[in-house]
């Protein structure tokens, strides 16, 4: 090189300066000259003061060194056995001279003049230029090709493992004339050196390699070997388990090559953590059963199976010539005890995720469910993840239109009962039945039937809207809870008492007695709902054929304890008078049966139940005539209350009553307890005299007409009738209907095989079913008193609208509320559903926004 080339490098280095080894034919100044061969003799004094011919002596020995240590611009030949170098000798091996290890020397050793005055210099560092050669050039050239080519390989299911082997190739071809030749010449063996190379190694892997696919591919082969060890997926095939690589010594040899460290240990980690999610949820999901076992099975498997296996992973990355500064890898019991608290927060996170199926399937052998989630709910943390998880999944599974509202209740009461297990301070109780309270709360039919399930008899109740749980709740409760006092919280003599949790809602109040029955009568803030709907309920079981009403008492008396006594003044009331009722009937019917001893005709035994009008919601009182010996039974009752009880008289509620009915027909005998308006309408077909032999046959409109009843009655009546085959429509005429006296041959018959007659009597069936749930309730509902006073108003409305023409509502709901006397008690919306009716009927309609009476009308 020239002095103008050297002075032009000095400025504009080239590409790849130490990629050129220095020219053989370089001369020493006052030799004779030498030959231009790599092979040819070098003469190197030590001690050699001129600057110039140190230079050019410096210059031979890189030379010399360069050309030993440069590689083959080629790939590695095939070997079989990544043990097996034979093939690696004389290219890649070469051998070392005595020419090359003086070179050597005077370059690296420390001793050496040029090594002294070149100290610290860049462009004078052989090993920098190793690692342009080795890692720069050849690796990218020709290793790295490779190894994406092994990585893509479809038909490899373990590349990774040819990946490493080839990479081990590498390494052993890359350091062996360092470890041999290179490290023994310089400063402490090299310990330095080999770090830095080894480092700058490790960053060429880490950044011109797929680390993504690397890392993905060994995650699923130590998957695989885990769960294959600690039989997660049940014990694999011996065929498939020797498809397996070595993961021990695959870890030592990633180790070797500089792949290991905290990098492999984030992907050890990694794995372990999903085959720990995996083991419990194969092992334990499911696993409800009460007392649970689940907990300490789970901490002997991590300690004696799990960390075990871990020690033996980590094992190899305890040793190595990895330059990475791997965290401490030894086991200790803290480590252990960790791992014990990570796997039961993993079964935490599964019983969160079925806690919904436990709830909904809630038994007593559920409760080992509800202990291992205790176990996992120890911090705020954790209490808010079950709560906000279960929150989700109850507001997309079961608060919803499509849900039953029994079906609604009965998750609320196992709610209530495995949060008083999970929490029984109540915190995460208040804070998951908040939206289910609400929903509820929402919802019409709830307090009936929540009502009607604290009426009901749970060994006999089979009501859909009925919750035989409450029911047995109800019998079996022995402390009622009385309503809670705002100033509970503040008893300083209570030695006992302690601060609300720290997870604890500002508006949350701890329940002394958490139990169903005062949660579900607490659903509803105001008290007037609940009772009236009490008072209905109630009212229709007392006038039941009830002989003891010990389930009405105890109600009455927890919700007395709830809600005060006098807003139940009224039920006690009804209460009472069923019981006196009793007292004044016995008194009376003993004083008639005297008489009746002296007649000789059969007189209908009548048994009557004298209410409170002023207590008693309003009940049906629907008139019609009854059979004269029920009308003459009557006015003898009557007689008797009189004399009993002077200036007092009986109003008759005849559409309230019952009757023992027993039919003698020609071919059977039937008997029936009904209504009254039901035995009214069968008793009128006895009256009817026969034609030639004929049944005795009547019409909707002629029963109507002789009994004063309404149609909807005597429809239900002989629906009730027909179902059960007493009555028979007529084939020519809906309207008529004639006694059936004697049964088709098919019906009697019990093999007969006569579908249309069975699909018959099994239509009559459900439609008797369906007549009894009409007019046969006792209390009039809300809807029927507010059709009803409705009807009244009609006619203000029809006389202002034909007066005064076409109005608007607001007009309307004005007007009335200045003629009606004593105002008009609705508002705009009850008169506009109203009204909405009538415009269906046609007697209404709708111009402009303005009710104007129909022309046709």
């Amino acid at each position: 090189m020239t002095a103008v080339d050297r002075v032009f490098a000095a400025v504009f280095p080239p590409l790849s300066e130490y990629n050129i080894p220095t020219p053989a034919a370089t001369p020493v100044l006052g030799s004779a000259g030498f030959e231009g061969s790599a092979e040819a003799h070098i003469t190197i004094d030590w001690d050699l003061k001129d600057t110039a011919a140190e230079q050019v002596q410096w210059e031979r020995a890189w030379h010399t060194a360069t050309i030993f240590l440069s590689l083959p611009n080629e790939p590695f030949p095939a070997i079989n056995d990544r043990n097996d170098h034979s093939r690696l000798h004389g290219k890649w091996w070469k051998r070392c001279t005595p020419e090359v290890a003086a070179a050597l020397k005077y370059l690296l050793s420390p001793d050496s003049l040029g090594a002294r005055s070149r100290k610290g210099q860049k462009q004078h560092d052989l090993l920098q230029w190793y690692f342009e050669e080795a890692g720069l050039r050849h690796f990218i050239q020709h290793v790295r090709p490779r190894i994406l080519q092994l990585l893509e390989d479809p038909d490899a299911k373990y590349g990774v493992s040819n990946v490493v082997t080839y990479l081990e190739r590498a390494h052993t071809v890359y350091f062996h004339n360092l470890q041999e030749y290179v490290y023994p010449l310089c400063a402490n063996g090299g310990e330095e050196e080999k770090k830095w190379i080894l480092s700058n190694l490790t960053g060429l892997l880490t950044y011109s390699l797929p680390q993504q696919k690397i890392n993905h591919d060994l995650s699923e082969l130590f998957k695989t070997h885990a769960e294959a060890s600690l039989e997660i997926q049940g014990e694999p095939s011996t065929i498939e388990q020797r498809k397996i690589p070595n993961v021990r010594r695959l870890l030592t040899r990633l180790q070797n090559i500089g792949m290991g460290g905290s990098r492999l240990q984030k992907i050890l980690a990694g794995v372990m953590s999903g085959v720990l999610s995996a083991y419990i949820k194969g092992t334990y999901a499911g696993d409800w059963t009460s007392r649970s076992k689940v907990t300490a099975k789970l901490r002997y498997w991590v300690e004696n199976r799990f960390a075990r296996y871990i020690v033996e992973m980590l094992a190899p990355l305890n040793t190595g010539t990895s330059p990475q500064t791997s965290p401490e890898t030894e086991i200790t019991l803290s480590d252990v005890e960790k791992w014990q608290e990570i796997a039961i927060n993993h079964l935490g996170a599964l019983r969160t995720e079925e806690l919904f199926n436990i709830i909904f399937e809630w038994e007593n052998d559920s409760r080992g469910a509800i202990e291992d989630l205790k176990r996992y709910v120890t911090n705020t943390a954790a209490r808010m993840h079950v709560t906000n998880s279960f929150c989700e999944v109850i507001g997309r599974s079961l608060l919803q239109p499509g849900a039953a509202t029994t079906e609604i209740l009965q998750v609320y009461i196992s709610i209530i009962r495995a949060f008083s297990l999970l929490d029984p301070k109540g915190v995460l109780l208040d804070r998951v039945a908040r939206p289910i309270r609400r929903y509820l709360q929402d919802r019409d039919d709830t307090a009936a039937i929540v009502v009607s399930s604290l009426l009901a008899d749970a060994e006999t109740s089979s009501s859909s809207d009925v919750l035989p749980e409450l029911a047995e709740e109800m019998q079996n409760n022995t402390s009622l809870t009385a309503q809670e006092d705002d100033a509970a919280d503040l008893d300083f003599d209570d030695m006992e008492w302690m601060p609300d949790p720290v997870d604890a809602g500002p508006d949350y109040r701890k329940s002394k007695n958490l139990d169903v029955i005062g949660s579900l009568i607490s659903l509803f803030e105001t008290k007037d709902i609940f009772v009236k709907e009490f008072q209905k309920v109630l009212g229709e079981r007392l006038l039941k054929q009830a002989q003891t009403f010990e389930i009405e008492i105890r109600a009455l008396e927890l919700l007395k304890l709830r809600f005060g006594e006098a807003s139940l003044q009224a039920c006690e009331v009804m209460l009472r008078d069923i019981v006196d009722s009793r007292r004044v009937d016995h008194v009376i019917r003993t004083e008639q049966n005297k008489v009746m001893s002296q007649r000789t005709e059969p007189v209908p035994a009548l048994h009557a139940r004298i209410l409170s009008h002023l207590f008693w919601p309003s009940l049906h009182s629907e008139d019609f005539f009854l059979p004269p010996e029920i009308s003459a039974s009557q006015m003898l009752y009557a007689t008797g209350f009189e004399k009993l009880k002077q200036s007092r008289k009986l109003t008759w509620l005849n559409a309230l009553g019952q009757v023992t009915v027993q039919l003698d027909l020609e071919d059977r005998s039937v008997t029936e307890v009904v209504q009254t308006w039901q035995a009214s309408v069968i008793y009128a077909f006895q009256n009817e005299e026969s034609d030639r032999g004929r049944p005795a046959t009547k019409t909707v409109q002629e029963l109507t007409s002789s009994l004063s009843m309404s149609e909807s009655f005597v429809r239900n009546a002989l629906t009730f009738w027909v179902g059960r085959l007493v009555l028979q429509p007529s084939p020519s005429d809906a309207d008529s209907y004639h006694v059936l006296e004697t049964l088709p041959s098919s019906a009697l018959d019990p093999s007969s095989s006569s579908k249309s007659m069975k699909s018959t009597l099994l239509a009559a069936a459900a439609a008797a079913d369906a007549a009894t749930s009409g007019p046969a309730q006792a209390l009039r509902s809300e809807e029927d008193i507010t059709q009803e006073k409705m009807e009244v108003f009609w006619q203000f409305v029809v006389g202002m609208l034909t007066n005064q023409g076409a109005m608007p509502l607001a007009r309307i709901v004005m007007m009335l509320k200045v003629v009606v006397p004593g105002g008009f008690p609705f508002g705009n919306e009850e008169l506009k559903g109203f009204l909405e009716g009538r415009v269906r009927e046609g007697k209404l309609e709708v111009v402009g926004g303005q009710y104007k009476i129909k022309a046709s009308q």
